[in-house]
């Protein structure tokens, strides 16, 4: 989402780094840079120029002006400021005095509220709570069955009533179900409009003044920019908004209203979707967003993703095998596998340190269709090809190339792809055996 604005605030602090020794001129005319490139990324005006005051005024301070790396200890400041408008610390959700705690979502049609419930659900799930979904979005009959099937899908129970109920009452008789159920916690989605009106505001205070929910969270598209940002600021007048949840945060729009929005409402942004599937939901960190935009990476997500993902013992079989160097098409697999698991590869790339402006320069680096291409062929071998693929030879290639769509010679660049790997990691492991020998004699 912030691939444009990334590229630009990184070309404006390479031409800072490579002037040594600042001038209070250097520092106006990278900050008008700095505030093209937010406004163009439909980032709010006022946040835009509060944010490149505070920036200034703490640019020009002695900080900056006697440091040793001037240029350094600006990105540092604007790293601190970003953080700043996008909300500080995380914000973590509630919980009531006495579970079962209810949390109410709300928001417009399309913003993905159904499937974020079942996101919210299974992410409190993950964390050894007992959640139930409620079926409270009645202007939408096929939001019940969408919750319903999700609900099943990883066996979280579901609460539902005839589309004749209240969805007033059917929150009540799903908290009375929670306390039988033992759940911990209540997520009640509740009925959207395809744009704000007075009926809708009406009935979510009304919900909201019956059920005293602990939290009232708003499920907004961060696809919409400033519309996103105008939504919250309705929703919280009227209904005293607890905090955000930003989805679609994997589009391919500027991410504005990240940018903004809890600058303009106040309003904490506690968790983003960075995904279609269920499991693409994140505790909202601003440090490392911050950092992401900034192009320095977040290994502490990208850490997260790999423990939720990674089966530990297959883990330690394959680093055996790489002290071994007794690497197969097998081991190849598992991990473009789960590598996959972890998202697209263009999101893990922006999370390692340095590679996502190498990425945006050769953009052939990162190509998923490569990484589909080689699970293909791996899938059209045998499992005996697979663990010994010295007995691949001219027949089995084109057999191979056949099943996979692909052609001999994309089989051939694979094996020898395995090949070099098996070779150096040999090398590594003889090199480091050679150092142990001294001082093992």
């Amino acid at each position: 989402m912030f691939e444009v604005l990334s590229e630009k605030l990184g070309g404006v602090f390479g031409k800072l780094s490579s002037k040594g020794r600042l001038s209070e001129r250097d520092i106006d005319e990278a900050l008008r840079e700095v505030r093209l490139a937010l406004l163009e990324a439909d980032v709010n005006f006022k946040v835009v120029r509060d944010f490149i005051a505070k920036v200034r005024e703490r640019s020009l301070g002695a900080e900056v002006m006697e440091s040793l790396t001037p240029a350094q200890q600006v990105v540092k400041i604007v790293n601190e400021e970003l953080i700043a408008i996008l909300g500080g610390d995380p914000s973590h959700l509630v919980p009531a005095s006495h579970p079962p705690t209810m949390v109410m979502l709300v928001g417009l049609q399309g913003s993905g509220k159904t499937t974020t419930a079942a996101k919210l659900a299974l992410h409190l799930k993950s964390l050894g709570y007992r959640p139930l979904l409620v079926a409270a979005d009645l202007r939408r009959p096929a939001a019940i069955e969408q919750l319903v099937v999700l609900g099943k899908q990883h066996d979280i129970p579901v609460y539902r009533e005839d589309v004749s109920s209240k969805p007033v009452s059917i929150c009540a008789h799903a908290m009375k179900r929670a306390r039988e159920l033992a759940a911990t916690w209540v997520i009640a989605d509740t009925g959207g409009r395809l744009h704000i009106d007075e009926a809708m505001m009406e009935e979510m205070a009304a919900m909201k003044r019956e059920l005293k929910p602990s939290e009232v969270l708003l499920v907004v598209d961060a696809m919409t920019g400033q519309d996103a940002v105008r939504a919250a600021e309705e929703f919280h007048a009227k209904a005293g908004l607890t905090g955000l949840i930003l989805t679609k945060m994997d589009g391919d729009a500027h991410g504005g209203a990240a940018l903004s929005i809890k600058s303009v409402t106040g309003v904490p942004i506690k968790f983003i979707g960075t995904g279609e599937k269920v499991d693409a939901f994140e505790t909202f960190h601003p440090d490392r967003l911050a950092s992401r935009i900034l192009g320095m990476g977040d290994m502490l997500t990208l850490i997260e993703r790999a423990e939720k993902t990674l089966d530990e013992e297959r883990t330690r079989e394959l680093e055996r095998k790489l002290r071994h160097a007794t690497l197969d098409l097998e081991d190849f697999l598992w991990q473009l596998q789960q590598m996959q698991k972890m998202g697209p590869l263009s999101q893990l790339v922006e999370m390692i340190p340095g590679l996502s402006s190498i990425a945006r320069r050769a953009p052939q680096a990162v190509d998923e269709k490569k990484l589909k291409q080689t699970e293909a062929i791996i899938l059209s071998m045998t499992p005996e090809e697979r663990r010994n693929p010295d007995i691949i030879d001219g027949s089995r290639r084109r057999r191979i190339a056949q099943g996979s769509g692909t052609t001999p010679q994309d089989v051939n660049q694979l094996l020898n792809q395995l090949r070099q790997t098996r070779k150096l990691v040999k090398q590594m492991a003889s090199a480091r055996g050679r150092k142990l020998w001294p001082m093992l004699h």
